[in-house]
């Protein structure tokens, strides 16, 4: 199999950090090279990476890759030893996946805009803040996110979190973590986790070439270039 992801991505970060925590060594890791084209919406309709190539079958969105190397690499677990604990392990799962990282993923274009929308930062930085103190109440306070040990929760709040930490304040909203004493701590703790640090560093190299593209101008022509393309491939 092959995880088409690329560094700076936090939904194929996820994924990365499930196949190193279970030790998966028969899964490659590869960026598309067209990914942002035409064709690779043409490829994968949703236009999203991480995509899992199964001997050609195509599987796109990150929690159902997740989920189905889970089924198909049990051991070691990343779920609950009870349906309740995994319920659980699910729930801190979602707050980092849909009430965090989404909410950052679309608030993070308004950090390189050239003149912010104010509403859309208000309204997608105020659901960030607000769903940090909710993760506060339930997250784990043992250095994991849930049940003592690595879980598919973490791999969803290490990558939320990162974008917390390092995209929040470039739209001028105070990042909120360290206001909340148990996502604080956690924080700091599994950045000591090998797989989460693995997974970190790549997520801050993407971030640092896509800082220096974005300096040097050529991540502007890039999306240009793209949105150019794609509005022709919809107009045939």
């Amino acid at each position: 199999m092959k995880l088409y992801s690329g560094d700076l991505s936090p939904y194929s970060a996820r994924v990365r950090m499930q196949i190193y925590a279970k030790g998966i060594t028969d899964i490659t890791l590869e960026r598309p090279a067209t990914f942002g084209t035409p064709k690779f919406r043409e490829e994968h309709p949703i236009g999203r990476i991480p995509v899992l190539d199964i001997d050609g079958d195509m599987m796109p969105e990150s929690e159902v890759i997740a989920e189905y190397i889970e089924a198909i690499y049990p051991e070691p677990s990343m779920l609950g030893a009870t349906p309740r604990e995994t319920a659980h392990i699910r729930t801190v799962a979602r707050i980092g996946d849909i009430y965090i990282m989404n909410n950052m993923f679309m608030l993070s274009p308004q950090s390189r805009a050239a003149t912010r929308n104010q509403g859309i930062v208000d309204l997608l930085g105020g659901q960030v803040v607000r769903n940090v103190k909710a993760l506060d109440k339930m997250i784990g306070r043992d250095g994991f996110a849930c049940m003592g040990r690595i879980t598919m929760a973490d791999c969803a709040l290490v990558p939320a979190l990162f974008l917390v930490e390092n995209v929040l304040p470039s739209v001028g909203v105070e990042d909120p973590i360290q206001k909340n004493a148990n996502v604080a701590a956690y924080w700091t703790a599994i950045q000591q986790n090998e797989h989460a640090a693995k997974t970190l560093g790549e997520l801050h190299r993407g971030l640092e070439e896509r800082r220096e593209m974005i300096r040097n101008g050529s991540f502007e022509k890039l999306m240009a270039k793209a949105a150019a393309a794609m509005a022709e491939a919809e107009r045939q």
